[in-house]
């Protein structure tokens, strides 16, 4: 991989450099990671997974080795078959050197309709999940999330209040929080003024049709961002941007 921005920094990138360049800056730091097409698609036939390619699983993998939990909507989690994290030695020996617990768990949050108690990301996680929900999600459910194996957060009344559960994940010491999807939980991170940096990938390839963007949901003020970096790899660019301004919440 090359590093081609910004220009006083060109440069190509090893292993090493390549995390040192995709590192959570503060012990409190809210990434959000996406793929998109170049015209602006982001999936294929539904699913994400379909615009991914090698430079893009790279940065991808750096996002969660060097995070402390991955937050993902209920709806990103049955689409996308999440099974919560499985390190390989390479993970666990990253995840090592940087003082991270060997495996992060995984914060799934739904009102509670779109995630069934046997979910792959419950039954099938080498660490308990996290489910986060509203109050209003009926107690009958909760109970079968936690029988599952699953770590239940009440955050917000009607619907997940965010911020709440931002501080919730932080206080257990899940302050690095790597956002791997869908376009509404994006939004919705969005609105609160919580996200810090977002990192989007872009595909070398058209889609068309009714794709989605990677970000939907309410109404804000565009977003100021800063261009951090950007990688190339064959015909595949990676950004990072920093979220400097939000407007209405």
């Amino acid at each position: 991989m090359r590093r081609i921005w910004p220009p006083e920094e060109v440069t190509d990138l090893d292993e090493q450099a390549l995390e040192t360049l995709y590192r959570y800056p503060s012990p409190n730091w809210l990434v959000v990671n996406f793929v998109a097409s170049v015209d602006g698609a982001v999936s294929v036939n539904g699913r994400a997974g379909s615009l991914s390619d090698e430079p893009d699983r790279r940065v991808l993998k750096l996002g969660s080795d060097l995070a402390d939990v991955l937050l993902v909507g209920a709806t990103t989690a049955m689409v996308e078959e999440f099974r919560g994290y499985h390190p390989d030695d390479e993970t666990r020996a990253r995840r090592n050197a940087h003082g991270l617990a060997p495996v992060p768990p995984t914060a799934v949050v739904t009102t509670g309709r779109s995630l069934p108690s046997d979910a792959p990301v419950i039954t099938e996680a080498e660490v308990p999940s996290f489910v986060i929900t509203p109050s209003s999600t009926p107690e009958k459910q909760r109970a079968a999330w936690a029988e599952a194996g699953a770590t239940v957060l009440t955050c917000g009344t009607d619907t997940v209040d965010l911020a709440e559960a931002v501080r919730e994940l932080a206080g257990r010491g899940l302050g690095r929080i790597d956002s791997e999807g869908g376009p509404h939980l994006f939004g919705a991170l969005l609105a609160q003024g919580l996200v810090d940096e977002l990192r989007v990938t872009a595909s070398p390839v058209l889609v068309s049709g009714a794709a989605g963007r990677i970000v939907a949901g309410v109404e804000i003020e565009p977003a100021s961002l800063e261009l951090a970096s950007v990688v190339a790899e064959n015909d595949t660019l990676l950004m990072r941007y920093l979220v400097r301004h939000l407007g209405a919440h």
